[in-house]
C-alpha cells in the first residue's frame, strides 16, 4: 500500500473550498485532509517508516490538475514528425524549412508539416508555386495553424487530380488563380480531404510516438485528462495500439467524428469503436464521444453568422449540416448513449447547435448526457440563457479572447467592430448558470493552461494590450478560471463525484481534492492568484500527478 503525504505549502482544493495545509494519499486516492492527514501519516510512521513517502511543497501550491476540454493530440504530436514550421514568420522561412526537412528526408514519399501562420499572407491564399521552390518533385501538405486549411504544392495537386476544371466540392473551397486554375490553398474538409484521400496514412510507428510525444507535452504543462476532438477510425486504431504499448501518458476520450457526407454508415462503426475501447479496459482510454462540426471558422469566412460578413451584403458563412439533417444526426447518437460534442464559432452555428440539442432531449427523454458546444466564439443575446436551460457545456478557449494579430487582422474586419466586441463572453456564460469548461485546441494554440488562463483573467495581449483588458466586463477571476480547466473539465468528462462512484485510484473522481477523490494533482512553484495574470504563462511546474503518482517532475 503506497501513502504519500504532502505538507509545506498551500493546497486548493477548487474555487469556494478551504485551502488545506496538508493532505494525505493511499494507493493513488485522496483519504484525508489537514490534522486528519497529520495523525494517518504519524501513524503510518510509527506502524512502518518506509511506508510513507513524504513530499514537501516548499511553499508552492498544490491544486486538482488541468483537464483539456477540446484538443487534438494526435495532431500535435505528428507536427514534430515533419518540417518545422510553426515558428517560421514569413513564406521565406516557411519554404526554407520544408527545403531542409526535404533534404534530409530524401525517401519521405509525402511531406506533411504544420502549423503555418495563415496572418502571414493577405486573405491567407498561399501558391502551390512558392512551395515548388522548395520541393517539386514529392507532394508537400502544410496545414495552417487552424487544421480547417491547407497549403499544397503542384505534385499534391496533381496527385489529387485538382485542377482547374475540379468542381467546387461540397464543404469545401479550392482557391483559384483568375485563370481559373487552383492556386495551392484548400479550404475546409471538402476540399482539403481531395488531397488527404490519397495520401498515405501516416506509418503506426510515428502514430505511436505522436500520442507518446502529446501525453508527456501535456503532462509537462499540468494536464491529466484530454478530449480528442477530432477522431477518424484509423485513429482510435492508433490510441488503441498506443494504449496496448502502454504508451499512454494521460487519460484521453475519443470524441468520433460525424460527417455529414455519410454519417448514414457512420453510426454503426461509431458504436464498433466505443465497444472496441471499452473491450481493452485501459483505464486511460474511453470513447464516449461523438463530434460535430457545425460550421468553419471565421477567419476564412466559413463559420456561420445570422448576419452577414462585413466583406458581402449576402455573405453569411458555411453550415456543414443542411436544413433539419443535425437535428437527426444528434437525436442519433444521443439515443446510442454518446455525449454530443458540436464545433461551433459563429451565433448561427450556436443556434443550430442549440436547437438540435433541445430536440434531441425532446425526443430521447431525461438523462445525464452533458452535451458540449466547443468554441461558442460568437454568442447572440437571445441564445446566451439556452446553454444553462438545455444543461449544456460551454468548452470556450481562453486563449483566443485578445486582440493579438489573428484577430485584428483576420477576424475583426470579418465581423466589424461592434460585432467583434461579443466575441469569447466567458463570463457571461458563467454568470447564466451554465456550466463553462476550458479547452485549448492545441496544436491550434498552446495547449499550456497557464497560457490560457493568463488570457481568461486579463482580456490582454502578453504585451498588456489594451490597458484594463479588451471586454473588461468578460474577465474571470483567476479561481474561477482555474475551475474552468480543473472541476468543470472533470464535469464534463463524467469525472466528478455526482458521476462517478468508485473509490479507487482508476475510477475514482477527479477535478477536486477531497477524501475519495484521485489524487490528480498539480504543484505549481507559487499561488497564482496572488500573481499578476502575465505573470501566469511563465509560472513553473514542479510536478503533475496521476492518480497519485509523479508523471512529471520538473528538473531541479
Amino acid at each position: 500500500m503506497t501513502t504519500t503525504h504532502f505538507f509545506g505549502g498551500t493546497i486548493w482544493r477548487g474555487a469556494g473550498e478551504a485551502t488545506s495545509r496538508s493532505l494525505l494519499v493511499r494507493d493513488g486516492v485522496v483519504v484525508a485532509l489537514d490534522d486528519e492527514a497529520d495523525a494517518a501519516a504519524a501513524a503510518v510512521v510509527a506502524a512502518s517508516p518506509a511506508d510513507l513517502e513524504r513530499v514537501d511543497l516548499d511553499g508552492g501550491f498544490l491544486m486538482p490538475s488541468f483537464g483539456d476540454g477540446h484538443a487534438h493530440p494526435l495532431f500535435g504530436g505528428l507536427e514534430a514528425e515533419g518540417p518545422a514550421v510553426r515558428d517560421c514568420r514569413s513564406v521565406e522561412a516557411i519554404v526554407a524549412a520544408v527545403g531542409e526537412y526535404a533534404a534530409a528526408h530524401p525517401d519521405v514519399p509525402w511531406i506533411f508539416g504544420a502549423s503555418y501562420d495563415p496572418a502571414l499572407v493577405e486573405a491567407g491564399l498561399f501558391d502551390a508555386r512558392w512551395l515548388d521552390e522548395a520541393v517539386a518533385d514529392r507532394p508537400v501538405v502544410l496545414r495552417a495553424y487552424d487544421y480547417h486549411t491547407i497549403w499544397v504544392n503542384s505534385k499534391a495537386l496533381e496527385l489529387a487530380g485538382i485542377d482547374a476544371a475540379t468542381p467546387e466540392p461540397v464543404l469545401g473551397e479550392i482557391t483559384r488563380r483568375a485563370d481559373g486554375s487552383p492556386l495551392g490553398t484548400l479550404r475546409e474538409w471538402g476540399a482539403v480531404d481531395l488531397v488527404l484521400d490519397v495520401a498515405p496514412t501516416r506509418p503506426a510507428d510515428e502514430r505511436r510516438r505522436a500520442l507518446q510525444r502529446a501525453g508527456e507535452y501535456y503532462l509537462s504543462h499540468g494536464v491529466t485528462w484530454v478530449q480528442d476532438a477530432w477522431v477518424e477510425p484509423g485513429d482510435v486504431d492508433s490510441y488503441l495500439d498506443a494504449a496496448r504499448h502502454e504508451l499512454l501518458p494521460v487519460r484521453f476520450n475519443l470524441a468520433l467524428y460525424a460527417d455529414p457526407r455519410r454519417f448514414a454508415v457512420q453510426l454503426p462503426r461509431m458504436l464498433d469503436s466505443r465497444r472496441r475501447v471499452e473491450a481493452l479496459g485501459s483505464p486511460l482510454l474511453t470513447a464516449n464521444t461523438v463530434k460535430f462540426f457545425a460550421d468553419g471558422v471565421i477567419e476564412s469566412e466559413t463559420g456561420a453568422l445570422l448576419e452577414p460578413y462585413c466583406s458581402a451584403l449576402h455573405k453569411h458563412g458555411m453550415s456543414v449540416w443542411q436544413g433539419r439533417d443535425l437535428d437527426d444526426a444528434v437525436r442519433a447518437v444521443d439515443a446510442a448513449g454518446f455525449q454530443v460534442h458540436i464545433h461551433a464559432i459563429g451565433d448561427a452555428a450556436v443556434r443550430q447547435a442549440l436547437d438540435a440539442i433541445e430536440r434531441a432531449l425532446d425526443a430521447n427523454g431525461p438523462r445525464d448526457r452533458r452535451p458540449v458546444i466547443a468554441h461558442a466564439q460568437l454568442v447572440d443575446d437571445a441564445d446566451l440563457a439556452r446553454f444553462a436551460e438545455l444543461g449544456v457545456i460551454a468548452c470556450m478557449q481562453p486563449l483566443w479572447a485578445q486582440l493579438d494579430p489573428l484577430m485584428t487582422v483576420l477576424t475583426v474586419p470579418r465581423l466589424g467592430r461592434e460585432r467583434a466586441d461579443r466575441q469569447y463572453r466567458m463570463h457571461s456564460i458563467d454568470e447564466s448558470g451554465a456550466v463553462l469548461s476550458f479547452g485549448s485546441d492545441w496544436p491550434v494554440s498552446s495547449g499550456a493552461p497557464l497560457d490560457g488562463l493568463a488570457i481568461a483573467a486579463s482580456r490582454q495581449t502578453a504585451d498588456g494590450v489594451p490597458a484594463g483588458g479588451w471586454t473588461p466586463d468578460e474577465i474571470l477571476p483567476v479561481d474561477r478560471a482555474l475551475d474552468a480547466y480543473s472541476a468543470s473539465v472533470a464535469y464534463q468528462a463524467f469525472g466528478d463525484a455526482s458521476a462517478v462512484d468508485a473509490r479507487d485510484a482508476a475510477s475514482a473522481p477527479w477535478g477536486r481534492i477531497e477524501p475519495g477523490a484521485s489524487a490528480d494533482l498539480v504543484l505549481l512553484a507559487r499561488d497564482p492568484r496572488e500573481l499578476e495574470p502575465g505573470e501566469l504563462p511563465v509560472l513553473p511546474i514542479r510536478a503533475t500527478y496521476l492518480a497519485g503518482s509523479p508523471r512529471y517532475r520538473a528538473a531541479m
